[in-house]
C-alpha cells in the first residue's frame, strides 16, 4: 500500500500526522501559505500557496496527482474539494464534511434542525443592526463567532451592551475566507467541557477515544486532561450525537466532536473533521494509538481492532508574547527535570501573541489523579520560555 497525500495545513498537528504516515510508508506533500511550517520540516515535498485562491489550489492538484486530500485547517476553498471527488481524489474524510466543518452556519444547522441535536440557542448576523437584535432575543452574556474561523480567533463573550460594538468589530476582523457573517450563542454554564475523539472506518465500526477534557481561554485550547470525568449516561449521549454526527457527514478518519457537560446534559457544540489540537494529550501515551497514529490508519483503510486507555494524562501549551522572527526556545531542561513529562517543539519559524509553540505532557498509570497531572503539565509549560 503506497498513497500519495497532500496535506493541507502544515501546522503541529499536520507534523504529528505527517510522522505516522510516513512510519507507514506513505509519500506527503505538505502545504501551507508560508515556508518552513512544521509539517513541511518531516514531509517529503513542500508547497507554499494561497489555499483561498482556487486557482492555485487547483494547479496544485494537477501537479502532484494525489491520492488523498487531507484538510488540516479551516482557510481553504473547500467547494473545489467536490470537483477533486469528481476526478477519483479521495478527500478526507469527504467534500461533504470538509465543506460543512469549515462553515458553523452549516454544522450548526445540520447538528440542530436536520439532525436534532441539543445545542445552543444561536442566530446569525451579517450587519451589526441584525447582530443587537439577535444578542436582544439572547440575552447577556453571550458567544460571539465569525462563521469561518480557527484555534478561537474573532470569538468572544459578550457580557455588557457597551461592548456590543468592540465585539461585533472584533469577530468580523477575525473572519477567514470571504464570509463576512457572525453566530450567536446562548451562554450555556456548563461545569466540563470534553472533546470525543471519533474514529470512523471505511470497513468497521465508529470507534470513541476516553473523553478528553480541555480548558479555553480567547476560544484556543490552553491545557486538556484525559480521561475525564463523565457519567454513563451523559458519556453515552455525548457517542450517540458523535455517531449520528460524523455519519451523516460521512467519510473515514478521527473528528474532534466537543460538548459540554452541564447539570441539565450534553450539549453539542462544534466538530473538526481531522485531529483535534486538544487530543495532543495522547502524545502522552494515554491510549494505544495517538489521534494522529488514529487518523492514518483510519484513512489509509487500515484497520483499528480498539482503543484503549494505557495512562492517565495531561497536556499544557507553550506560548509566545510577542511577533519575531528570530528567537529561542528556553528551560526544557527544568522542564524535563521531573519524572514522567515530555515537551513536544513545533518547530514554527516565527512568532506572535498568543501563538502556541509546544506543548508540555505529563502522565502516569491509569487512575492517577488527572488534576495532579495537569498541574505537573503547566508546571513544565511553564519553566519553557520563548525569547
Amino acid at each position: 500500500m503506497h498513497k500519495k497525500i497532500l496535506l493541507l495545513g502544515s501546522g503541529e498537528l499536520g507534523k504529528e500526522l505527517t510522522i505516522s504516515l510516513k512510519r507507514l510508508g506513505q509519500t506527503v506533500v505538505a502545504v501551507d501559505s508560508y515556508a518552513g511550517a512544521p509539517a513541511m520540516q518531516v514531509s517529503d515535498d513542500f508547497e507554499v500557496i494561497d489555499m483561498l485562491n482556487g486557482e492555485q489550489l487547483d494547479a496544485l492538484v494537477a501537479k502532484h496527482q494525489p491520492d488523498l486530500v487531507v484538510p488540516e485547517i479551516e482557510a481553504i476553498r473547500t467547494e473545489r474539494f467536490y470537483a477533486y471527488e469528481n476526478q477519483n481524489i479521495h478527500v478526507v474524510p469527504s467534500a461533504k464534511a470538509a465543506n460543512f466543518t469549515m462553515n458553523r452556519k452549516l454544522i450548526r444547522d445540520m447538528a440542530s434542525q436536520e439532525l436534532g441535536l441539543r445545542t445552543a440557542r444561536y442566530f446569525y448576523a451579517t450587519s451589526f443592526a441584525q447582530f443587537s437584535e439577535a444578542v436582544d432575543k439572547i440575552g447577556m452574556p453571550c458567544v460571539v463567532k465569525p462563521l469561518m474561523s480557527s484555534s478561537g480567533k474573532g470569538q468572544m463573550v459578550l457580557k455588557e451592551t457597551g461592548d456590543r460594538q468592540t465585539v461585533w468589530d472584533y469577530a468580523i476582523r477575525n473572519s477567514r475566507g470571504d464570509i463576512q457573517e457572525v453566530i450567536i450563542e446562548e451562554f450555556i454554564s456548563f461545569h466540563t467541557e470534553i472533546t470525543l475523539l471519533t474514529v470512523t472506518q471505511k470497513n468497521g465500526t465508529t470507534l470513541f477515544c476516553p473523553p478528553i477534557g480541555h480548558r479555553q481561554e480567547r476560544g484556543d485550547y490552553q491545557e486538556s486532561w484525559q480521561p475525564v470525568a463523565i457519567s454513563e449516561n451523559d458519556y453515552a449521549a455525548a457517542c450517540d450525537m458523535a455517531r449520528k454526527v460524523t455519519t451523516a457527514l460521512t467519510g473515514a478518519g478521527i473528528w474532534g466532536v466537543e460538548f459540554f457537560l452541564t447539570d441539565k446534559g450534553v450539549y453539542f457544540s462544534e466538530l473538526s473533521p481531522r485531529p483535534h489540537d486538544t487530543g495532543m494529550v495522547t502524545l502522552a501515551g494515554t491510549q494505544n494509538l495517538s489521534e494522529f497514529e488514529l487518523h492514518a490508519r483510519a484513512i489509509l483503510g487500515l484497520p483499528i481492532p480498539d482503543i484503549k486507555l494505557e495512562r492517565a494524562g495531561a497536556s499544557a501549551v507553550v506560548l509566545a508574547n510577542k511577533m519575531a522572527d528570530h528567537f529561542t526556545i528556553n528551560g526544557m531542561e527544568k522542564a524535563l527535570e521531573q519524572t514522567n513529562t515530555d515537551i513536544r517543539v513545533f518547530g514554527k519559524p516565527t512568532t506572535r501573541p498568543y501563538r502556541r509553540m509546544a506543548v508540555a505532557l505529563a502522565y502516569d498509570l491509569p487512575g492517577a489523579d488527572t488534576s495532579l497531572l495537569r498541574r505537573k503539565a503547566k508546571a513544565a509549560a511553564d519553566n519553557i520560555s520563548i525569547e
